[in-house]
């Protein structure tokens, strides 16, 4: 089992930067969609696995399905606005495995509704998913990577957080709560580099998923004239993305939000 980071100045390769072997990761809405691919490719890398999200009986799934990848997978039902259900989640880790390594907080919800039409506790809703649930999983998991020396966290931002949108896409809930998830990977990793804890953040661009399919749908053609690389995510394209952040490659590389988007955000 890797345990502890690669000193400098010794060689290493770019396998061994890459390899999560032993390595043990939270990913917060992993049942399905975004989650559930960054999961695969951590998984496919090696690491162990701590999959939560609402609907426990799909995070069983696919922790079973996970587990034929050779590593091992837990499942476990995590409300993220909820400070004692992410408790519960990292004390579990904890008990399963002794250790947390990586943490991807990903679940995240979308409302839509015009501005000036928002109710105040949809707008809630979404701010405590996204935002709130980021900082409360952070906080749980990072006060075990402090008595470790050593974490990766991956906070899953979007495009949406980079600038607004036209009035066809009414989520100002979600652009803001995104546009907040950037500034606490930015602050949270200055305030933690000095425990060796790497904080990041992945901004996807449009990938269809359970969330999105219903916008992409209405939107298609719209969308693509926005994207240079004239398609959509795939399932595999926030794969490397997810392990080069979760791993050792990534050592120097903190407050950083990388891109995931065919060239959206670079018109």
């Amino acid at each position: 089992m890797k345990d502890a980071a690669t000193p400098q100045g010794s060689a290493v390769s770019v396998k061994n930067l890459f390899d999560l072997t032993g390595r043990v990761a939270i990913i917060t809405g992993s049942s399905i969609g975004l989650g559930r691919q960054m999961a695969e490719g951590l998984a496919e890398m090696g690491a162990n696995l701590v999959l939560c999200a609402r609907n426990a009986e799909r995070c069983q799934r696919a922790a079973e399905e996970l587990q034929q990848l050779g590593v091992k997978a837990i499942s476990l039902s995590c409300d993220v606005r909820n400070q004692t259900s992410v408790q519960d989640v990292v004390d579990a880790a904890l008990s399963q495995f002794g250790r947390i390594d990586i943490l991807i907080n990903n679940a995240g919800i979308s409302w839509g509704a015009p501005a000036e039409e928002m109710r105040l506790e949809d707008w809630n809703k979404v701010v405590e998913t996204n935002l709130n649930g980021s900082f409360l999983c952070a906080q749980a998991a990072g006060k075990v990577m402090i008595r470790q020396g050593r974490g990766k966290i991956i906070n899953i931002a979007s495009v949406a957080g980079l600038g607004g949108a036209p009035p066809e896409l009414p989520a100002i809930g979600y652009h803001a709560s995104k546009g907040g998830v950037i500034s606490f990977t930015k602050d949270l990793a200055c305030k933690w580099a000095m425990h060796n804890i790497q904080v990041n953040a992945i901004a996807p661009g449009w990938f269809p998923t359970h969330m999105s399919n219903r916008v992409i749908e209405r939107h298609k053609e719209l969308f693509l004239s926005h994207i240079p690389a004239r398609r959509f995510g795939s399932e595999h394209d926030l794969k490397g993305a997810a392990v080069f952040l979760a791993s050792e490659a990534s050592n120097y590389v903190t407050g950083h939000v990388l891109v995931v988007d065919g060239g959206q955000s670079a018109w």
